[in-house]
């Protein structure tokens, strides 16, 4: 596979031109890579008109998905926000209202999308989770709310979630497709699933639209990611797919990034399906050796691996603390679980010394103080009214009775506690104080 973008940039870079445009740099070297970082100069194409390399790179990912996929160079929040604008045209031309019910462990810029759009939000209850980070989908409440709606619907699930949970995408497709409502995909952590053995990718499954973010599991640098439109998802989706990017996007999106997205087509067909199925194994073994050591492990998505701390008698706090001494990094730990993600670049030797160092810490009496359970609060206002209100910063315990505002929960996990418009309750203080979040922004 070609690689436009790559072969562009490096031919420009050789010829040391007299760079006269931006960037400010000018190609010359501070960190090491400024040659390379370039900007629309003739030739290197557009990202939101593209016609030229970047149009060539995209057909080549395209064809990697099975599907119309378009770059992000600003990650999956940047496509987030695209698929709800896509969403409120489809419903302005169905002359209907758009309404989306969500899970709760929705991203943050899902909220902020809605800020911005003004699109109703339903919030599903699903089944009872030990976190607020994973969310299980009930079929029957979501046949029953999908009957009672007579607006342009749209389901929206984050899959995988941070823990590790895949959800059961072709069932829930399959009840969109019975309500013509369609379905939305979260997918920033599993770029991966398409090129599984079995292919779990959210369009193979039946969503209309996904987004990942390549720069999680794909060997792409931080920034990347994609937007996958179904060949069936309705025909405006396409015809205003780049408008939609473009209306988020910044006019200035970074060529090194698309460089990344560009080679990571290449990569990818050249081996990289292998070299993921022998980590996936291997990661597979790692948790059946762990769990004979005593650890309780949580979810099923292939590549991470989410311990249940508080039953080896640590937090996930503490167990992150002991392996940084040994200088192992976590992706994620809270007072309950440790995450770790890993990908077709991680070999044996890391796992090993994962395993070993995990294995090396003794068991301990099991942490029996459960996590708050967090029920939806009552909603005061919608989320657009509330992100636009005059709004202060309190101390939580200071926060009782009063509206959110704008959403200010840090990454990771994103994942927000009490959305803009709800009252904070009681249930609601007592999480932010056990998650270790000490103020909240509130309408004044």
């Amino acid at each position: 596979m070609d690689t436009p973008i790559c072969n562009f940039v490096k031919e420009y870079a050789e010829k040391s031109p007299k760079r006269f445009h931006m960037p400010g740099h000018k190609g010359k070297d501070v960190l090491g890579f400024e040659k390379y970082d370039v900007t629309e100069i003739k030739g290197a194409d557009s990202l939101y008109e593209a016609d030229g390399i970047i149009a060539q790179s995209e057909n080549n990912v395209s064809s990697l998905f099975g599907c119309k996929t378009l770059y992000s160079t600003e990650g999956s929040s940047l496509c987030i926000r695209a698929m709800f604008y896509l969403a409120t045209l489809y419903a302005n031309e169905q002359k209907k209202e758009l309404c989306v019910f969500a899970g709760r462990n929705a991203h943050k810029t899902f909220v902020s999308a809605s800020s911005l759009l003004g699109f109703e939000v339903e919030w599903l209850k699903g089944k009872n989770e030990s976190s607020y980070l994973s969310f299980s989908i009930d079929t029957d409440e979501l046949e029953t709310a999908l009957s009672n709606s007579n607006k342009t619907n749209v389901v929206y699930v984050t899959s995988p979630d941070y823990l590790g949970n895949v959800s059961d995408i072709k069932t829930i497709s399959q009840i969109c497709k019975k309500h013509n409502a369609m379905l939305f995909v979260d997918c920033a952590h599993g770029a991966y699933l398409k090129f599984l053995k079995d292919d779990l990718h959210p369009i193979t499954l039946g969503a209309d639209v996904c987004c990942d973010s390549a720069h999680k599991t794909l060997p792409v640098i931080t920034g990347g990611a994609y937007l996958h439109i179904a060949d069936n998802a309705p025909e405006i989706f396409k015809s205003f797919a780049k408008q939609a990017l473009s209306l988020f996007g910044s006019t200035s999106p970074s060529y090194l990034i698309l460089q990344s997205l560009d080679y990571a087509n290449k990569l990818i067909r050249e081996g990289y399906c292998q070299k993921l199925e022998d980590v996936c194994k291997k990661v597979e073994e790692t948790k059946k050796s762990l769990s004979s050591c005593g650890y309780f492990i949580y979810g099923n998505e292939p590549l991470k691996l989410t311990i249940l701390a508080k039953k080896h008698g640590y937090t996930g706090v503490e167990l992150a603390e002991t392996l940084r001494k040994d200088n192992i990094e976590c992706e994620f730990a809270d007072p309950d679980y440790i995450v770790f993600m890993f990908s077709a670049n991680t070999d044996g030797f890391e796992l090993l010394r994962l395993q070993n160092s995990l294995s090396a810490i003794p068991k301990k009496q099991e942490i029996t103080t459960l996590p708050p359970r967090l029920s939806i609060p009552k909603k005061e206002m919608d989320i657009r009214k509330a992100t636009l209100s005059i709004s202060e910063k309190l101390p939580i315990e200071n926060c009782l009775g009063r509206t959110a505002s704008i959403t200010s929960v840090g990454c990771p996990p994103a994942v927000p506690i009490v959305v803009p418009g709800e009252v904070i309750d009681e249930n609601a203080v007592e999480c932010f104080k056990y998650y270790g979040i000490e103020t909240c922004i509130v309408v004044k």
